[in-house]
């Protein structure tokens, strides 16, 4: 399997996320995950009883030091709108994280939101703390703006400490026409070329656009608000109609093909992804083993009118 690098960090191409662990009657997807070759494990301070319910499973499996966990803080409270994003709650949350997952560390660290009132010099100051000590390996940043990030790297530039070494936000086939839940960043045209530019790894989440590609949904049928809200566009129907084509000529599902168009950009990326069923996870490791032309991805996003 391929890996990603992230700060000298591998990681698997294919992120589980636990966001719903809770509700998935036990760790058998975490199970499956594994043996299929994964290692990455998304989970955040917010997801009420994941990281603890991740913890127990790993005591219980003895593999901690096989798996690469990426946990989030700094998001509002469950309930809450206000910003926290400030070097009190990033240690709070750090602290509470490490014990409920039972580990001395995390490997990658991010920030949940943005509050772009608070200077980054002391979040950036806060996490090369953290570092130093040994509580996280490398750090980065969930629904912040490029332009933020950049700012971040350069005063940890200028200072000689790290800077933010990955990003994740939303970037899938179905471009969002606005956040689809609040304080979050989808990738546009401008944070994919600073990524083309910069090289930096992007870990998407909700790679596959929220179930779009699915076949569930149709420009008539518009019932579902958010789906409405955030996805239904005439540019969005054309991307699935290709989709449709190219799985029908790969014999695939275009929720494959959308996955696949997000792990091959030109730039570092990995897809978060929260199947429901093995048969949800099977098809995703299947993704690895395609084989697309770069011209048919163009085509796929709508950069190309004609097919090669």
């Amino acid at each position: 399997m391929k890996k990603i690098i992230v700060d000298d960090i591998s990681i698997s191409p294919l992120i589980i996320g636990t966001g719903d662990l809770s509700k998935m009657n036990g760790t058998w997807i975490l199970d499956e995950f594994v043996a299929a070759g994964g290692t990455t494990i998304d989970m955040a301070y917010q997801y009420t009883n994941s990281e603890v319910i991740i913890g127990q499973w790993m005591k219980e499996q003895h593999n901690r030091d096989q798996l690469i966990l990426l946990s989030k803080c700094a998001h509002p409270l469950k309930g809450e709108t206000t910003p926290r994003v400030h070097p009190e709650a990033i240690t709070h949350d750090l602290q509470i994280s490490l014990e409920r997952l039972g580990t001395d560390y995390i490997d990658l660290y991010a920030l949940h939101r943005d509050d772009e009132s608070v200077p980054v010099e002391p979040i950036i100051d806060t996490l090369n703390k953290h570092l130093s000590q040994g509580l996280i390996r490398t750090f980065g940043a969930s629904n912040w703006s490029y332009q933020r990030i950049q700012q971040a790297n350069d005063y940890a530039e200028r200072q000689g400490l790290k800077g933010f070494t990955f990003n994740s936000p939303n970037l899938s086939l179905a471009v969002a026409l606005e956040a689809r839940w609040p304080g979050c960043v989808s990738a546009d045209e401008d944070t994919v070329q600073w990524h083309n530019n910069n090289q930096l790894p992007l870990l998407s989440w909700s790679a596959q656009a929220g179930g779009f590609f699915s076949g569930a949904f149709s420009p008539e049928d518009r019932s579902n608000d958010e789906m409405v809200r955030v996805y239904y566009s005439d540019p969005n129907w054309e991307r699935y109609r290709r989709a449709v084509i190219l799985a029908n000529e790969k014999q695939v599902t275009p929720t494959q093909i959308a996955l696949y168009f997000v792990l091959h950009r030109p730039f570092p990326t990995a897809a978060i992804i929260g199947p429901r069923s093995s048969e949800e996870l099977a098809q995703s490791f299947e993704v690895l083993s395609l084989d697309i032309h770069e011209a048919d991805l163009q085509w796929l996003n709508l950069e190309r009118d004609e097919r090669s």
